[in-house]
C-alpha cells in the first residue's frame, strides 16, 4: 500500500476507547491508595498571584481505572513498565465477550473463549465478562460487587494462556485472578463461602481442593509474567461495541523506567465500513 493510500485507509478507521474514565471517584484496586489532585496554581493566582496558568499535582497508586499490570508488580527480576518495548503493547487481537455465560464468582475456560471468537497464538487478549457494568460510570455501579465477585479463571487458564503466548490479557473487572485467589477472600469471608457454595455445586470439589493455594495464589500474575504475559485490569469504555471482534489493540502506558504497574488508555482499531 502506498503512503498516500495508507493515510486515507487511516483516516476512516474506527477507533474504540476501552479506557474507564478516571477519576477521584474511581475505586483503586482494595487498599491501594485512590487518585487525589490538587491544584497548586490557577491561572488568576493561587498560593500567589498572577499565575496566569492552571498547575495540578497529583497522586496515586499504579492501580486506579484501567491499567497495566507490570512484570515487575509481582516479579523482580521482570521489566518495569518503561522497558518494554513499545511493539509488545501493540498488535493483532480480540475482544471475547462471555457475559452471558458467566455471574457471580463464576469460572471461565478457554474453551469457553474460543467458542466465542477466533483466538490466536500471540494476539493480545481482552476478556469482556461483563462486569465493566459495574465500574464507577455506570447506573449499576457497585464496588463490592465489581472487585469481589466478579468471574476468574479456572485451573487450566494460566497454561493455556502460556502455550498460546499472549502479548497480554485484558479484562474488564477488578483482576484477571478469580478474587477468591487472591487476598480478597480473606478480607470478605462470606463472599468467599459464596463462592466455595457455587463451586461445590457447579464441580464438587471445595475451593482448595481445586485451587491448592500454593499454586493458584495469585496465579495469572505470579506465574505468568515471568514468561513476559502481564495484564490490564478495569477495561471499560467501548467494549460492549467490539464484542467477539478481531481488531487491532495497542495499550499506552507511560514509558516510565521504574514504574511497577501504570494507568493507561487502551484503544481498538477496526476496519473501515465496507472494507
Amino acid at each position: 500500500m502506498k503512503s498516500e493510500s495508507f493515510l486515507k485507509f487511516m483516516n476512516r478507521v474506527k477507533v474504540y476507547d476501552l479506557t474507564m474514565p478516571l477519576s477521584v471517584h474511581t475505586p483503586p484496586w482494595p487498599s491501594y491508595m485512590p487518585l487525589q489532585i490538587q491544584y497548586f496554581k490557577r491561572i488568576a493566582g493561587c498560593y500567589g498571584g498572577g499565575m496566569g496558568a492552571n498547575g495540578q499535582i497529583i497522586k496515586t497508586s499504579n492501580h486506579v481505572s484501567t491499567h497495566m499490570d507490570g512484570e515487575i508488580h509481582f516479579y523482580g527480576k521482570g521489566r518495569p513498565i518503561g522497558e518494554v518495548p513499545i511493539e509488545e503493547w501493540l498488535g493483532e487481537g480480540v475482544v471475547v465477550d462471555i457475559s452471558d455465560i458467566v455471574s457471580d464468582y463464576s469460572l471461565y475456560s478457554s474453551e469457553m473463549l474460543m467458542s466465542k471468537a477466533d483466538i490466536r497464538k500471540g494476539d493480545i487478549l481482552i476478556i469482556n465478562t461483563g462486569y465493566h457494568r459495574f465500574d464507577w460510570t455506570h447506573e449499576e455501579a457497585d464496588e463490592l460487587r465489581y472487585m469481589v465477585c466478579h468471574p476468574g479463571p479456572n485451573p487450566e487458564f494460566d497454561h493455556w494462556c502460556a502455550e498460546m503466548k499472549f502479548k497480554w490479557i485484558g479484562v474488564d473487572c477488578g483482576s484477571a485472578d478469580h478474587p477468591m485467589n487472591t487476598i480478597i477472600r480473606k478480607w470478605h469471608p462470606s463472599h468467599f463461602a459464596r463462592a466455595e457454595e457455587k463451586l461445590m455445586k457447579e464441580h464438587g470439589k471445595e475451593w482448595d481442593e481445586m485451587f491448592p493455594q500454593d499454586y493458584f495464589y495469585q496465579v495469572m500474575h505470579i506465574k505468568l509474567f515471568p514468561k513476559h504475559i502481564v495484564h490490564a485490569e478495569a477495561i471499560g469504555g467501548d467494549i460492549d461495541r467490539v464484542s467477539n471482534r478481531r481488531l487491532w489493540i495497542g495499550a499506552f502506558p507511560w514509558r516510565a523506567v521504574e514504574m511497577e504497574s501504570c494507568i493507561c488508555r487502551i484503544l481498538a482499531f477496526a476496519e473501515p465500513d465496507g472494507d
